[in-house]
């Protein structure tokens, strides 16, 4: 029974708490239970709130004694990455220098899971500043992927991939400045979604880049990733980069097929220097779709070749800027990896910056033409494989390549343009998985998760599981 209940997706267990098939409380003892005993696994937690997070579940089960019921996810317990905000408690950034910062406020996404009655567990692992992607924190130690515990997770959310593929959480929340939820999603074998820049207000998140920085879902399943998202969107007047639009029933506008969906496949960028397994698994789920009576449409967006300096021009200047006075007072405190990303940041001039923003509305002028004429873009959202914890690069097809610049390639230009983009298991690449990436258009995050759950149905996974999950 122990493991039947923390295999289920946050929507399917508060499906059963609601149906009083099982309490919140029980729910939760078993969830942290478990947890506990995974971290000397995993190292997926940098702490836990056992006695917040049981009055937490008393409570929600008092409300749902009572008929109060919030919503899909009243009940479900989870943990957050380490960078979201908790009233009066620590918030660390997976840092030396924050290691006692305590907010006053919650963050606004942890403020309105709490609305929805999310039992909140603990905090996540996370690379340093949330700048990074491998997760191997010189502060709090690696976190190790589920699927191989020699493999990076992906990062910077790489505590909240491996919490959710290893069921010690149902569902978690990741921040994404370069494609830090769709690249531990991807790790992983979850889904995960960067939503438009705006949907999601970020007061009460460290910043790593302001204009680059979203926050959203990680999660089992998508049906899960759009409760969550349903959850966390709307307007905060404290956050400058919100934007007032209405929320969708994101959970309830699933479903449907795929006939008369047309699929964008930008060739020469999205396509080009990409391991040939995880190509033939992305192109394979996107004829899959075409046999169900989607179609294809070829699209051109030249300036992607300015993408990678663009996103790295723009996210070290503004990452410098906000470690600024840091670096300058206490460097030695810095991990070594993000203490050079900083010193680099430094080295950007004016005149770089702003170049680097005039190619990015470039970028996104033709990112928005393009998907005039179709309803999503599909890629690969990684195009090379998790490596092993410590390397400093990944294999191309039997070559050496530098893991930070491939792992964002292809992530990193939804971050550029803040169109919403969602990844989803595309099946295996020997024993780990592989993501497929929809970017969709500005605040059509319901037609992003639809097309998800398209690819989802024919469960390319075969049912597989991380070993190393309850």
């Amino acid at each position: 029974m122990a493991d039947e209940l923390l295999n289920q997706s946050a929507t399917a267990v508060g499906e059963l708490i609601r149906t009083k098939q099982i309490s919140p409380v029980e729910v939760t003892r078993r969830a942290l239970e478990y947890a506990h005993a995974k971290n000397d696994v995993i190292n997926a937690f940098v702490s836990f709130r056992d006695d917040a997070a049981m009055a937490e579940a008393e409570k929600a089960e008092k409300e749902i004694a009572a008929g109060e019921v919030r919503g899909p996810l009243h009940g479900v317990p989870m943990a957050l990455k380490d960078n979201l905000y908790v009233a009066g408690e620590v918030t660390t950034m997976s840092s030396k220098i924050h290691g006692d910062f305590v907010s006053e406020h919650d963050a606004t996404a942890v403020a309105k899971l709490r609305e929805a009655g999310v039992v909140l567990t603990g905090k996540l692992n996370m690379h340093e500043y949330a700048w990074g992607i491998d997760n191997n924190s010189p502060h709090f130690g690696p976190v190790h992927n589920p699927w191989d515990l020699d493999k990076v997770p992906g990062g910077s959310s790489g505590g909240s991939g491996a919490a959710v593929a290893s069921d010690m959480s149902y569902s978690t929340l990741g921040t994404d400045t370069a494609g830090s939820i769709r690249i531990p999603s991807a790790a992983n074998g979850l889904v995960g979604l960067k939503p438009t820049h705006g949907r999601v207000a970020k007061f009460g998140c460290y910043p790593l880049a302001w204009t680059l920085d979203h926050i959203g879902p990680m999660a089992k399943t998508v049906a899960d990733a759009a409760a969550m998202l349903g959850a966390i969107s709307g307007f905060d007047h404290r956050d400058p980069t919100s934007v007032d639009v209405p929320v969708d029933d994101y959970l309830a506008d699933l479903g449907g097929d795929p006939k008369g969906l047309v699929i964008g496949v930008e060739e020469d960028y999205f396509f080009r220097d990409v391991d040939s397994e995880i190509e033939r698994l992305v192109r394979a789920r996107i004829e899959d779709l075409v046999s169900r009576g989607a179609t294809v449409k070829k699209v051109q967006i030249p300036s992607l070749r300015y993408s990678e300096w663009t996103e790295l021009a723009t996210s070290l200047s503004e990452a410098s800027a906000i470690h600024h006075q840091d670096l300058i007072d206490r460097p030695q405190d810095f991990g070594a990896d993000i203490r050079f990303l900083f010193y680099l940041g430094e080295l950007f001039s004016s005149v770089d910056y702003l170049q680097a923003q005039q190619a990015r509305r470039q970028i996104k002028k033709e990112f928005t033409a393009a998907l005039g004429d179709v309803d999503v873009i599909m890629a690969p959202t990684l195009p090379v494989m998790a490596p092993d914890i410590g390397s400093a690069v990944a294999d191309l097809n039997g070559s050496p390549v530098d893991l930070v610049q491939a792992f964002i390639r292809f992530t990193g230009p939804s971050n550029l343009t803040g169109l919403p983009a969602l990844t989803v298991p595309a099946g295996l690449n020997g024993d780990l998985p592989v993501g497929l990436q929809i970017i969709g258009k500005a605040f059509d995050e319901t037609t992003l998760l639809r097309v998800g759950g398209y690819v989802e149905e024919s469960d390319p996974m075969h049912g597989r599981r991380a070993p190393n999950a309850a």
